[in-house]
């Protein structure tokens, strides 16, 4: 073996030792498996959820407005969602938004059951969702560096995408299975459970200070605003959120139009669109099993900025095809640019941000994540009743490539403010 073949291996090698050094902490393995299976469930649900608007409305502008009821509180709620992530036990938030999501996913089990399920009340209860979610996510975010050794933070990120993105496969193919034979309903009550088994494996956590105390003596809007001040006034994560907002708005939106592109344009129904969701999720977890063997910050915002060009091209190609084989490879090329940003952008942000700070600005990062998809599906929904799915996906592809190319002049000095080593001064206050 060469040298550089030698270091490769070498590298390999370390990555995953990371990864099982991550997985050895008690607490993170009991928060992961219980995430996974919830994951599985919340997949499985944002299907049924899909497919029962378009069996509704038949209509691309009401599945843009659910997909935005679902992600879009959360830049309503986040910011101070953030600041109750800097100041309240971490783990106490987390299970009351699961308690919520239980009664919501039971609720809508029975509406359908029933009968008296119509678009208008699907569209609030998956509302009450996107408001759970927006405390959930910051609260999860910033626990994560309590659950692990900061040395492991970058593979325990990434072992999270990889259980978000194998749930996003898994998920879909369960609830074409399930939607299939049992019926809707049943699939909502599946996710119930799924709810009951992550609070089971919470209620076994036990971790201690994992607050910082940021923004105490202060109103929540007084802390949230500071979380802002501090992103904008830092040279390498008020960058790297842009970015992300862009990707996030430009290109992931496209996923909550995936139940009109399954009927109109490929013609395979629910069983096409469990597949074209699973796709996605299965090129997101071969990206998350690839940044896992991955060791070290070096090279990080470059990977990010190269796999923004790389998802909005193979977009853009989806847009393109009338083949259903080579759009399902489109997917998984997108779906494995999707993960190595997202991974590579929340592991160099985790790592830069003081400790005071961190729910604030995972919050934010947790805002941009889920609200970005919102804002894009309803446009894209919108746009799609005059122009067709195929060209507001295409158009915010090529958009993107335009962010893209500002990212790029920026790389060099992004990367020298998010990838260098902290002092020991400021590896105090990011721990």
């Amino acid at each position: 073996m060469d040298v550089a073949g030698a270091k490769r291996s070498t590298s390999a090698g370390a990555g995953f030792a990371n990864a099982a050094r991550a997985l050895s902490s008690r607490n993170y393995r009991l928060y992961a498996s219980g995430n996974f299976v919830s994951l599985i469930g919340t997949w499985l649900q944002r299907i049924a959820v899909g497919w029962l608007a378009w069996q509704l409305t038949h209509s691309g502008t009401w599945l843009g407005l659910v997909a935005f009821a679902d992600l879009f509180p959360t830049v309503i709620v986040s910011p101070f969602a953030g600041a109750v992530a800097d100041r309240r036990d971490r783990l106490g938030v987390i299970l009351a938004t699961q308690v919520a999501s239980t009664a919501q996913a039971a609720l809508l089990a029975v509406l359908v059951w029933t009968g008296w399920i119509e678009i208008w009340s699907l569209f609030f209860l998956t509302l009450l969702l996107g408001v759970c979610g927006a405390f959930n996510q910051p609260a999860r975010l910033a626990l994560i560096p309590s659950l692990v050794d900061r040395s492991v933070l970058a593979s325990a990120v990434a072992i999270n995408s990889i259980s978000f993105n194998l749930a996003r496969f898994i998920g879909p193919a369960a609830a074409g299975l399930v939607i299939a034979e049992g019926g809707i309903a049943v699939a909502f009550v599946v996710n119930a459970v799924t709810y009951l088994v992550f609070m089971a494996a919470l209620t076994r956590v036990r971790v201690d200070g994992d607050t910082a105390a940021g923004g105490a003596g202060r109103s929540l809007l007084a802390a949230s605003l500071e979380g802002y001040r501090y992103a904008a006034g830092h040279p390498g994560i008020g960058s790297m959120l842009l970015l992300v907002t862009a990707v996030s708005v430009f290109t992931r939106g496209f996923v909550e139009l995936l139940p009109g592109f399954a009927d109109q344009v490929f013609g395979r129904g629910a069983q096409g669109l469990a597949w074209l969701t699973a796709m996605i999720g299965l090129g997101a977890v071969a990206g998350g099993l690839w940044m896992v063997r991955r060791p070290g910050l070096a090279g990080l915002t470059r990977l990010v900025v190269a796999t923004t060009l790389l998802m909005s091209a193979s977009l853009f190609l989806f847009t393109l095809t009338d083949i259903y084989w080579f759009a399902l490879a489109c997917l998984f090329v997108t779906g494995a640019g999707m993960v190595l940003t997202g991974i590579a952008a929340q592991t160099l942000v985790q790592h830069a941000v003081v400790a005071e700070m961190r729910g604030r600005i995972m919050a934010l990062y947790g805002m941009i994540f889920r609200g970005g998809p919102a804002i894009g599906s309803l446009v894209m929904g919108l746009l799609s009743e005059p122009f067709g799915l195929r060209a507001p996906v295409a158009g915010g592809a090529l958009l993107c490539v335009v962010v893209w190319l500002w990212a790029r002049l920026r790389q060099d000095r992004v990367a020298a403010a998010l990838e260098q080593e902290p002092t020991p001064e400021t590896a105090a206050r990011r721990a």
